[in-house]
């Protein structure tokens, strides 16, 4: 369900059953005959189940702490692909931990058949851009974040996704301002690149497809006057084929410094230097499937993949990284003990919870910086140690 009616519905009907109901209810009783006061009692008793299971509700839902994060980048690059993939290998690639990530039911539906998708590519000609649909329309994904083996924590985890065609250069206004609310309202934003259009025929089609410009000038009109942290996640994603040794790996880094080079300045001016934490963590969204080819037809390029062995698993590799990250600048947040409007309600859950912040450092201490992985900027903000 889109957000925003999810919201506004919910706000309708506390209106309704707490408030305007009970109101009407009470003025019969004040101003009617006995025979009407005694339907106003029952209609007013009545309301007592439904408004209680609704106080209870929206008491439970004000009790949850929520780290938001904004899912970016153009249509096609593979943005739920890539929060599939993280949610899919959280258990198999740190699952010996303490700490387990659950998927709320909608949530888990969507990422389950994008899964099933990702999990049936095969063959030497797969087409990947345009080949899995896209997100249609604004939508969230929600993960409780919790210690394993106990009841779901209320420590809450809602990534934001968005049509990529809203980042199209004439998207409508309206389109746009969901992006920039998304963006103001997250801690963290993932930036998925669509990596072989960065590194193939010298980036030919880098700018056309992972719009740069675009994203860099959405970070200098949302992030003005910024006043409290942010982490940045650049995310190359379908990049199997640019890390098989360090080599190539160097060089991917490279090409993503070169091409974000505007964006990377922006985040490096005085008034950010110190707000901003900016890392770079590759991921194979699918881990068996390696680039081919790029084909143009009617000035539309088409990216090819293919699978050397049809037997091939879905196997993704450092999916869990972007988490990982997110975690390691929570916790940081924690430790500074800072004065964050934005952040302070969940600071102070996790100053409860002793238990979830040693799972979740146990999380957080396996991020990778090296090769492809590179903390560009803000390492104060993502610096932690068992001593902290």
């Amino acid at each position: 369900m889109n957000i925003v009616k999810k919201s506004t519905s919910v706000i309708l009907l506390a209106f309704v059953f707490l408030i305007l109901l009970p109101l009407e209810a009470i003025n019969l009783l004040a101003s009617s005959s006995m025979s009407d006061k005694s339907i106003a009692t029952i209609f007013l008793l009545g309301l007592g189940l439904p408004s209680f299971l609704l106080a209870k509700f929206l008491y439970a839902g004000a009790g949850k702490q929520t780290l938001k994060v904004t899912m970016l980048g153009p249509n096609g690059v593979g943005k739920t692909s890539l929060l599939a993939a993280i949610y899919d290998q959280f258990d198999q690639v740190i699952g010996y931990t303490d700490l387990q990530l659950t998927a709320e039911n909608e949530s888990r539906k969507i990422l389950e058949d994008r899964l099933a998708e990702l999990k049936n590519l095969v063959g030497d000609k797969i087409r990947v851009r345009g080949g899995v649909p896209g997100t249609v329309e604004p939508r969230e994904f929600l993960f409780s974040l919790g210690r394993t083996g106990t009841t779901p924590s209320a420590l809450q985890l809602r990534f934001q996704d968005y049509p990529g065609e809203y980042l199209e250069s004439e998207a409508a206004s309206k389109e746009m301002k969901t992006i920039k609310r998304f963006m103001k309202e997250s801690a963290a934003i993932l930036l998925a690149i669509d990596t072989p259009a960065l590194m193939e025929q010298e980036g030919r089609w880098h700018d056309y497809i992972n719009k740069p410009k675009i994203v860099r000038d959405l970070f200098k009109e949302v992030y003005q006057n910024l006043d409290s942290p942010r982490l940045i996640i650049l995310a190359p994603v379908k990049c199997e084929k640019y890390v098989q040794n360090a080599k190539d790996a160097n060089e991917l880094l490279r090409r993503i410094k070169e091409r974000y080079a505007t964006l990377l300045d922006f985040f490096r001016a005085s008034a950010l230097e110190q707000k901003v934490a900016v890392v770079i963590t590759p991921v194979q969204t699918v881990g068996s499937v390696i680039f081919s080819r790029v084909e143009v037809n009617d000035s539309q390029p088409r990216f090819y993949f293919r699978k050397p062995d049809p037997d091939s698993p879905y196997a993704p590799k450092d999916s869990e990284q972007p988490l990982r990250y997110i975690l390691r600048f929570l916790l940081r947040l924690y430790i500074d003990k800072q004065r964050i409007p934005l952040f302070d309600p969940l600071l102070n859950f996790l100053g409860k919870d002793a238990a979830l912040r040693d799972a979740m450092l146990n999380v957080a201490n396996g991020c990778k910086n090296n090769d492809s992985f590179e903390v560009v900027q803000g390492g104060a903000l993502l610096g932690i140690t068992r001593r902290n």
